[in-house]
């Protein structure tokens, strides 16, 4: 899927969020099938392609092995996932521009929730529970205007 993407005329292509090396899918296999990918897609298009390899894990030292060999397969660009934290993201941020790689941090998708309370597109301009204690408002049409 990643030759065809880049191929077709994408510029990168980028694993998902939400994978990382689950026994179908394993991170070692899997950045060399998209690096090999990848380059088979530059030679045939004659342009520069990417893609983006996660190297989120539950441990800095397994990032910075996943990093290091995502370097040495030849990726120009590699991914986190927000949820490693600021420390996490600090450092592998430094790692990155120390080893001359570009670094895109990803942030999952929410997970759906069964109802969702009104937001201020859907119920006027102040959340709820916010008055406005007399006081003008400078929206006219808030809902929650203070009546006088």
């Amino acid at each position: 899927m990643v030759y065809e993407a880049l191929r077709g005329g994408l510029d990168f292509t980028k694993d998902d969020e939400n994978i990382n090396s689950q026994p179908f899918n394993r991170w070692r296999e899997r950045y060399l099938y998209c690096i090999e990918a990848t380059k088979r897609a530059e030679e045939m298009t004659g342009e520069m392609k990417g893609h983006y390899v996660n190297v989120t894990a539950a441990t800095m030292e397994e990032m910075y092995k996943r990093a290091e060999f995502a370097k040495e397969t030849g990726s120009c660009i590699i991914m986190i996932d927000l949820t490693i934290g600021f420390t996490a993201m600090g450092s592998m941020s430094k790692w990155a521009r120390d080893n001359t790689m570009l670094l895109h941090l990803t942030v999952p998708a929410t997970p759906p929730t069964p109802a969702r309370r009104p937001t201020a597109s859907t119920s006027g301009c102040c959340p709820r529970g916010a008055a406005h204690r007399g006081r003008p408002h400078p929206r006219r049409d808030c809902r929650r205007q203070a009546r006088g």
